[in-house]
């Protein structure tokens, strides 16, 4: 009997120093492969959880994830695509769905500052700013796009659809004029204004309509640094700004006394759409987000005819800094609720950086691509349209590096409320039912008494 106890002894002696060994060898490995040991994210392997609209189609997500996974052999993504066609308000309500029935959440993506601001509101949202200083870059200096809200940053910005200018370089030809470089929007009215002639109107503007396409209503607002929006920063309406009485005095004097622009009231009768007007030469000049790079060399349904040019969004004053511009981009943000936020982090960094190379589809927010990658994501995304021979590379790639967004706003309680406002009462304007100064009145009284409600 003592001989098989001091013979169990021995076996669990023998197990430890096994054990102990294999322990030593594995540290040692990891020391020599400089493994960050501070970290448990760093030392154990983990599967975070993407939620994303994006579908494969318009992200690549198969070759951008393995991309990651193989830099960062430790960390899995596991890829949540809430909706298939792409449909963001349909991610969105699955997405609350997620967080209400605590499921695991890691990466969130976000396709609008509203979406973005409402879910920092409701904590779902976790700050990034320990990683930020940790890994010590500026945000405002590292990327295009600047993501904080109420001093803090909650997300980094993935891609970059800043609004600009196309130009039908046919027609510029035409009336004698170059494609702008650099132009106010007293110039842009000018060119409308000459290029309009029987067969064509020199712009067309989308939008408002019913509440939706709000970018018209904002066109000299958008063009600052600060206080772009139809709410100032300190949360009141910002409708006495003179930028705003600008684009309502820009709007009537081209549809009315110009006539360069194609009349409200058409674009409502005969339900007009941008795609049309522009592909059949009915505008000269279109004011859109370059989420048309992927159709400015024409596709199967639009096919283009004509050779595109790139002008920027238009300053308000020739000494106004420029390229501040409307601008669309995705909110890579870490839930609050997550047990890995710094393998999160370390997703949402690299796919907002290096990522958006790989990725291959849309122009990214960072600063750090340089003028050959930035060319090559410009040919791929060209390449994919039916005449990208057509297109002025050149003027597009200088428009897409300069453009900037203006200071983030967070959207307010009440924001549909006050674009239906906006929508009613400028129609009310176009259509010679009150002036100018009785359309801001109304609108600063209006958005006012939604904001106190609210």
């Amino acid at each position: 009997m003592k001989k098989n106890v001091w013979l169990a002894c021995l076996v669990v002696l023998m197990v430890g120093i096994l054990v102990a060994c294999q322990s030593s060898g594995a540290n040692t490995a990891n020391e020599k492969e400089g493994t960050d040991s501070t970290s448990s994210d760093d030392q154990e392997e983990v599967t975070i959880k993407f939620h994303t609209h994006g579908n494969e189609a318009s992200y690549n997500w198969s070759d951008t994830i393995a991309a990651f996974e193989e830099e960062y052999p430790n960390i899995n993504v596991d890829l949540v695509i809430l909706s298939e066609k792409g449909d963001t308000n349909e991610a969105l309500q699955k997405l609350d769905l997620e967080a209400s029935s605590g499921s695991q959440l890691d990466v969130l993506m976000f396709s609008d500052p509203a979406s973005y601001a409402e879910r920092v509101d409701l904590g779902m949202v976790a700050s990034i700013d320990e990683f930020i200083e940790k890994d010590g870059y500026s945000v405002e200096e590292e990327y295009k796009v600047n993501t904080i809200l109420n001093d803090h940053y909650y997300a980094l910005p993935g891609k970059f659809n800043p609004w600009y200018v196309l130009v039908n370089k046919d027609h510029l030809a035409e009336a004698g004029l170059e494609v702008p470089t650099e132009w106010t929007w007293d110039d842009f009215q000018d060119y409308a204004k000459k290029l309009t002639t029987d067969d064509h109107y020199g712009t067309f503007f989308h939008g408002p309509q019913n509440g939706g396409w709000m970018e018209y209503m904002s066109l000299a607002l958008a063009s600052k640094e600060e206080n772009s929006t139809f709410v100032k920063e300190n949360g009141e309406a910002n409708f006495d700004d003179p930028m705003f009485r600008k684009t309502l005095e820009m709007r009537v004097e081209m549809e009315k006394d110009d006539q360069s622009a194609t009349p409200y009231a058409d674009i409502l009768s005969q339900n007009l759409h941008y795609r049309n007007q522009w592909f059949n030469q009915d505008a000269s000049l279109l004011l859109i987000g370059s989420w048309m790079n992927t159709e400015l060399g024409g596709t199967d349904q639009f096919p283009l005819n004509f050779d595109v040019g790139v002008a920027p969004y238009p300053t308000n004053e020739g000494s106004d800094e420029s390229g501040f511009t409307p601008v669309t981009t995705d909110y890579m943000a870490v839930a609050e609720k997550s047990k890995h936020k710094e393998a999160a982090y370390t997703f949402i960094r690299w796919y907002t950086t290096e990522g958006q190379i790989v990725q291959g589809k849309n122009i990214p927010s960072w600063n750090g691509v340089d003028e050959a990658e930035f060319a090559t994501i410009v040919d791929t995304i060209l390449d994919d349209t039916v005449s990208p021979e057509k297109v002025d590379k050149e003027s597009l790639i200088k428009v897409l590096t300069n453009a900037k967004s203006s200071k983030l706003i967070p959207p307010v309680a009440g924001q549909a409320e006050i674009y239906q406002v906006v929508n009613d009462e400028y129609e009310k304007l176009i259509y010679g039912e009150q002036d100018i100064d009785k359309t801001i009145e109304e609108l600063q009284k209006k958005a006012t008494k939604i904001l106190e409600s609210n």
